[in-house]
């Protein structure tokens, strides 16, 4: 009796075993490579909304500067939010499908009853407010794979500072 039967039988088992293995390991790279571009996307709107809000609670929207209008500075802070610049002419949103319409501010001249004159233990203060996504409309996350990560939306990001200026 000879050793080469089951040698022979042996053959092309390695390449069977790396087949089956081979998709699932491609459906775990593809989702987590997705996933880690949805928390990159996300963390990029959480920056960008923090710094329009950052910029807006240090304008003095009661009474703007010379050659500044309220609305000026609430187009700057969404324009922040948006392209990372004051001015968005022939910049790319900060993140895919973004648009002006999809941010939204709130300070204390546009919502007096809620962000003037606010009550705290040490007084009182202003708040300005930059939302992405208001209401319930969230932000969308495009899946490139949507067959191993479905498209997502996040709900509303909104960032809440005090004024420096009242």
């Amino acid at each position: 009796m000879t050793m080469r039967g089951p040698i022979h039988s042996q053959r092309g088992v390695a390449a069977v075993e790396m087949a089956i293995i081979l998709i699932p390991m491609l459906v775990l790279c593809f989702g987590i490579t997705e996933l880690g571009r949805a928390l990159y996307q996300y963390n990029g709107l959480v920056k960008a909304t923090r710094g329009a809000a950052r910029y807006l609670s240090q304008q003095s929207l009661a009474s703007p500067p010379a050659g500044e209008t309220v609305d000026g500075i609430r187009l700057k802070a969404r324009s922040l939010a948006l392209c990372g610049a004051f001015d968005c002419d022939g910049l790319p949103a900060l993140v895919p499908n973004l648009t002006l319409a999809m941010i939204s501010v709130c300070d204390p001249v546009a919502c007096a009853g809620t962000h003037a004159n606010v009550l705290t233990g040490e007084g009182t203060t202003s708040l300005v407010t930059v939302a992405v996504g208001a209401g319930d409309a969230g932000y969308g996350f495009l899946s490139v794979v949507p067959w191993v990560v479905p498209d997502i939306t996040f709900g509303p990001i909104s960032i809440t500072m005090a004024s420096s200026t009242n």
